[in-house]
């Protein structure tokens, strides 16, 4: 059962194999800081969360990176708009991204590095493909000579002669930036200052780095040389991540990424999502709405990650429907476990029972990320725990007996949290607790940098705290869960 991944440099499916053993190195493309995140960013942000996720549950260590683009024309262009600064907008909208993920339940990157951050390693690496001829400047700005790159293309499988070829009638001669380059297909490294925009000084004049190079700076600063895993949606192949391997092998001489993954558009009734058609949706406005985030996440595992998807009305009340499954099997034990005397330490033959499930998930979700094959198990176990469900309040027993339903049952949780479905109960009445989600989940954090500070007797006092208001703490691999009792 070897995880098999398909990489968009070769084209094919292979088997998984990291630079340095058990552990992975992995980067995303994030977002753009200049507006609210949209549903293609939640598709993308979900697929590489569980990707992440599955790794970490087939014991790699995983170090995962994803950047902020916090300088950009459309950055620049809300600022003036809103007679704000670069800055402002930026951490207003990085600050939005984190409220969005958390509801979709987005574990944090172990590093968010900004490109406004990464400045002298970009200045480094853009000097470094000018002396190796790689790069020259022109009036302040410096271009990549993409035919001094060899390999230019391999990535998106793109032709420099077919495209110069379908290119003559669209180049605009009198473009200033056009004047300025060697090539059609040369682009900026580096541009030159512009009044009123923000600017930072550089060998080659006051300016701001050009985008493909922000990513290949961020990798090597944060990364290293080559790493295991760049990933990003289909949409970035080309020209973004064709002009990172650019930039970066042409300096290293080695690989930027062994496998290059790629998720797939996000259409909305059939048609593109934009603004222009009015069919824009953000996350937030999604959620505000009333859909569950957990269902919005089924409804993206339910497809392959590098097939495109068709949000509906229908295809959301259909993941809200299956979402209820799987979610009432989540819940069976807080609402049965007692009954079903689950204190029982004899698990009997029930060990092989349970491993049978594991390998089916595994068999399935090792094939490339098969999300939706790996479903097919957890809604087997959830359909197979609400019938006993039903069976025990309808006849006061179950079929299957008590010690397999508790190993279904904690397959069940296991392989859900791989994929980031977690179930709370719902409390119909205040009087059970006086204590809100939100002031709990308060509580957990400060738990939690008590812990990272070493401070166990204040990690112990919050959990007292917590449990003296009927609230019980499952600390996992995954994080902490809570229930109330």
């Amino acid at each position: 059962m070897t995880l098999t991944v398909y990489n968009t440099l070769t084209r094919r499916q292979e088997p998984f194999k990291t630079v340095e053993s058990g552990k992975v190195k992995m980067y995303y493309c994030g977002v753009t800081v200049y507006d609210y995140c949209h549903l293609g960013h939640a598709r993308a942000c979900i697929v590489w969360d569980v990707v992440r996720r599955y790794l970490q549950f087939l014991n790699y260590e995983v170090r995962f990176i994803q950047n902020f683009t916090d300088i950009d024309d459309k950055i620049l262009n809300r600022a003036r708009q809103e007679n704000s600064s670069m800055e402002a907008v930026s951490e207003r909208f990085i600050q939005a991204y984190f409220e969005d993920m958390r509801r979709l339940g987005i574990k944090d990157a172990d590093e968010y590095p900004r490109a406004t951050h990464t400045m002298n390693g970009i200045v480094r690496l853009i000097h470094e493909l000018e002396n190796k001829g790689f790069a020259y400047p022109a009036q302040g700005d410096v271009y990549y000579a993409v035919h001094q790159f060899r390999e230019y293309g391999k990535l998106s499988g793109r032709k420099l002669e077919d495209m110069q070829a379908g290119a003559s009638e669209r180049v605009n001669v009198d473009d200033p930036e056009y004047q300025k380059k060697k090539d059609p297909f040369d682009f900026a490294l580096w541009k030159a200052a512009k009044p009123g925009e923000p600017a930072w000084e550089s060998p080659w004049g006051e300016g701001r780095p050009g985008w493909h190079i922000e990513c290949s700076a961020m990798v090597r600063d944060r990364l290293g040389e080559t790493i295991d895993i760049h990933a990003g949606g289909a949409d970035l192949i080309f020209p973004h991540h064709e002009n990172e391997i650019a930039q970066s092998e042409a300096v290293t001489g080695q690989p930027l990424a062994h496998y290059w993954m790629h998720n797939g558009m996000v259409k909305v009734d059939g048609e593109k999502m934009s603004k222009s058609l009015g069919n824009f949706i953000t996350i937030r406005e999604l959620l505000d709405r009333g859909v569950d985030p957990v269902a919005l996440r089924l409804f993206v595992l339910q497809a392959h990650y590098r097939k495109p998807i068709d949000f509906t009305d229908e295809a959301i009340a259909a993941a809200t429907n299956g979402w209820q499954t799987i979610k009432e099997g989540l819940l069976f034990g807080e609402q049965y476990g007692k009954q079903l005397g689950w204190e029982i330490e004899d698990k009997g033959n029930g060990e092989k029972f349970f491993a049978s499930y594991i390998e089916r998930f595994q068999e399935a979700v090792n094939d490339d990320f098969n999300f939706p094959g790996g479903l097919a198990v957890l809604f087997e176990l959830a359909k197979e725990l609400r019938r006993e469900g039903n069976l025990l309040v309808h006849e006061g027993k179950t079929e299957v007996p008590p010690n397999e339903l508790l190993l279904q049952w904690q397959t069940l949780v296991t392989l859900a949290q791989v994929l980031g479905l977690e179930a709370k109960m719902e409390v119909e009445t205040p009087e059970s607790s006086g204590i809100s989600d939100a002031e709990i989940e308060a509580l957990i954090h400060k738990r939690q940098d008590a812990r990272k500070a070493k401070n166990f007797a204040e990690a112990d006092r919050v959990r007292d705290e917590l449990q003296a208001q009927g609230i019980t703490l499952i600390d996992s691999r995954e994080g902490t869960r809570w229930h109330r009792n």
